[in-house]
């Protein structure tokens, strides 16, 4: 994690320095609001069997933050991406899925436009998740809870942690507005693919035995906003 971010930070620092006098080299800083589409059948196998649990949702909300840097219609991108199924809810037999993904990009520009971009994208990110399970509690008496450790524990909310290094491949589309042209409006999408499963571990990161396994096949797509750094326009 801390060499992706590394590497990361290195990018937008390598693309602002190449900037000339009139900072014309500058990336482009992105906002993105997407969906992804992931399924864990690892853990989700071991939670079928146990009808207190609800299995994990299979998409996510995605908001991202990042940048674009284009010259000579070479294209690098970075960015950071968080993800959420929305769908736990503390009252109720439930689960969640949450993510952060870390992810460099390298592209090409394959038109020769200054309003249109149409490119494909290759890179490497690192991808951390939560995943949270709820029970209904509704029956439980609140003195039990009160006088009863074992009923505080059990009553308690279940959380696995999980981490991948992983592969990307896409693309992106982008139009610059005739009114704006320092602003642009597009989409990305792609797939992601772990290099290896992994095992879930406890919420404090320890390693536990017989635990499920589960590889990243992810496909995603976001609607992005593109500008310049405000001391630009």
């Amino acid at each position: 994690m801390k060499m992706i971010i590394m590497f990361f930070l290195l990018g937008v620092a390598f693309s602002s320095n190449a900037q000339d006098k009139k900072g014309i080299h500058l990336p482009m800083i992105t906002r993105s609001i997407g969906v992804s589409y992931q399924q864990f059948d690892g853990i989700n196998s071991r939670i079928a069997g146990l009808p207190q649990y609800k299995k994990l949702n299979d998409y996510a909300a995605t908001l991202g933050l990042g940048w674009l840097h284009e010259e000579k219609r070479f294209i690098s991108a970075g960015g950071l991406t968080v993800g959420s199924s929305m769908s736990g809810d503390r009252d109720k037999k439930s689960s969640s899925i949450r993510f952060i993904s870390v992810s460099m990009d390298l592209g090409y520009d394959l038109l020769k436009s200054e309003k249109i971009m149409l490119y494909p994208l290759a890179g490497l990110g690192f991808q951390g998740y939560q995943a949270i399970f709820y029970k209904d509690n509704s029956a439980v008496n609140f003195n039990d809870v009160l006088i009863s450790p074992e009923v505080q524990n059990n009553i308690s909310s279940v959380k696995f942690n999980n981490a991948f290094l992983v592969y990307r491949l896409g693309f992106g589309f982008s139009v610059k507005s005739p009114k704006h042209p320092s602003s642009s409006i597009g989409i990305q999408g792609g797939y992601s693919g772990s290099f290896k499963d992994r095992n879930w571990r406890s919420n404090e990161n320890q390693v536990l035995g017989n635990a499920p396994e589960d590889k990243i096949s992810q496909f995603f797509l976001g609607l992005v906003f593109t500008c310049k750094p405000m001391f630009m326009r």
